[in-house]
């Protein structure tokens, strides 16, 4: 039998370092002997003491223990739960700065795998720094020890769900009623056996997915039903996969379809986009029309135009670029966001917009829609980038590319490819602050043909 390799054993005492920079997840970085050793909560310049948490060959984390010298962009964050809740990263950097530390991880991060910097950084697009969140998948356990029902995030590095009263980045419909959420969620026959709620927001309207292992009483339906009214929600049930979910509240007729949708605004395009609760979109809604908008700047679309929109979900791009073009194809995985895409273009009197669905991480040269020329394209892919598309880019002969990124390393990546294979140059990129107090970095990049 092999033997099992033991960890080595950490430090206990405290170490003092001075912090040399901030890494892309938001953590300060020093070097102590052979080690880089990673921080939490630590700023660039700062001396403080910090105390090993994982330690593996040259490489190491650590949580501060004392900061002696502050930086002088360091805050006190305005969540009580900061230290603890896995949800934030960035509170205790000032609101101003910490856009800036992502654009300049997005700059380095060109430089470094893209080999390409822009000609023009663009200004950062800023929005709302709390209350912003409007999708987010909650955690719930009920801990025996504490007798208490948690409702919230993971602890930071953790398994275990973090004790929040109130969460300050979430819609504060949810965030300023967690206590009273836990509360309800504790009352009901099953608390043990409600492993998490999924969160979305629309203008208008909230709704919740309730997610159980064993079935809901009369009462416990009831008790959820009266909550639902009172916080303006709409309540769904999932007692296995996404298949078996059903609505609670508001009551359905058989005609009716199982989910209320709901809506999110374009009021400069003329546009109300509706979704189901489970359907991807943008968690910021303020920043998502910025976006937009931006978007729409970049690319100079013109009223003849051919647009290509890849990775449109259900049409956030797809349906204002048919307000300015001839005509617009947006193209997507997921056959459901098809759907909705054309069930948006229709209720919003779009004529001039056709949707397909596409593995775009598969070979779809053979697709109709593939084998047309674009004027401009617009790509808005998850984390894992758009490579295929990158490298087949040639083929569509657009003269103008906007990339929006929700990963500056796929980016840049990217970048790489367009830039140094395919003929492209990099324009214009600049960061969105997407989520606030987070590491996470949405970014966007204006590429034009040589």
């Amino acid at each position: 039998m092999a033997r099992r390799r033991r960890r080595p054993k950490l430090p206990q005492d405290p170490v003092q370092a001075t912090i040399e920079s901030v890494g892309h997840d938001g953590k300060g970085v020093c070097h102590i002997n052979d080690l880089t050793v990673f921080i939490d909560g630590a700023l660039k310049g700062e001396t403080i003491t910090f105390i090993y948490t994982n330690k593996r060959k040259n490489v190491a984390e650590g949580k501060i223990h004392e900061v002696l010298i502050p930086s002088p962009l360091r805050v006190e964050p305005q969540c009580p739960h900061f230290t603890i809740c896995g949800g934030c990263s960035l509170q205790h950097l000032a609101e101003d700065q910490q856009i800036l530390l992502k654009q300049g991880v997005l700059l380095e991060n060109l430089k470094r795998l893209g080999k390409a910097e822009p000609e023009t950084v663009l200004e950062p697009l800023t929005g709302p720094h709390w209350g912003y969140r409007t999708k987010a998948r909650l955690g719930v356990r009920f801990v025996v020890k504490k007798d208490k029902m948690l409702v919230g995030f993971r602890e930071k590095h953790s398994n275990f769900l973090a004790e929040l009263e109130t969460c300050k980045v979430l819609h504060p419909d949810v965030g300023l009623h967690l206590r009273d959420l836990a509360d309800l969620l504790r009352s009901l026959s099953i608390y043990n056996q409600i492993p998490q709620i999924e969160v979305a927001y629309g203008d208008e309207q909230g709704a919740f997915i309730v997610r159980h292992l064993e079935p809901f009483t009369d009462n416990d339906k009831q008790q959820l039903m009266t909550y639902a009214e009172k916080m303006n929600l709409h309540l769904y049930l999932q007692p296995k996969g996404p298949d078996s979910i059903t609505r609670l509240y508001p009551e359905q007729d058989v005609s009716e379809n199982e989910f209320s949708p709901l809506s999110y605004a374009l009021p400069e395009h003329d546009i109300i986009n509706e979704f189901n609760p489970t359907d991807f979109t943008q968690v910021n809604m303020e920043i998502n029309r910025k976006m937009i908008d931006l978007a729409l700047e970049l690319l100079e679309p013109q009223p003849e135009d051919k647009v290509l929109d890849l990775f449109c979900g259900l049409g956030n791009f797809t349906l204002p670029l048919a307000r300015k073009v001839a005509h617009v194809t947006g193209v997507e995985g997921s056959s459901d966001l098809v759907i909705r895409a054309k069930e948006n273009a229709l209720k919003n009197g779009i004529e001039n917009a056709d949707f397909y669905a596409a593995d775009l991480f598969e070979d779809f040269s053979g697709m109709k829609w593939a084998q047309q020329k674009y004027d401009c394209i617009l790509l808005d892919p998850a984390r894992s980038g758009a490579k295929e598309i990158a490298e087949y880019l040639p083929k569509f002969g657009a003269h103008t590319v906007v990339y929006v990124s929700c990963n500056p390393s796929t980016l840049a990546r990217d970048t790489e490819i367009m830039v140094h294979q395919n003929g492209y140059k990099l324009v214009k990129a600049g960061v969105m602050d997407m989520f606030p107090h987070t590491a996470h970095v949405e970014s966007i990049a204006l590429f034009k043909r040589k």
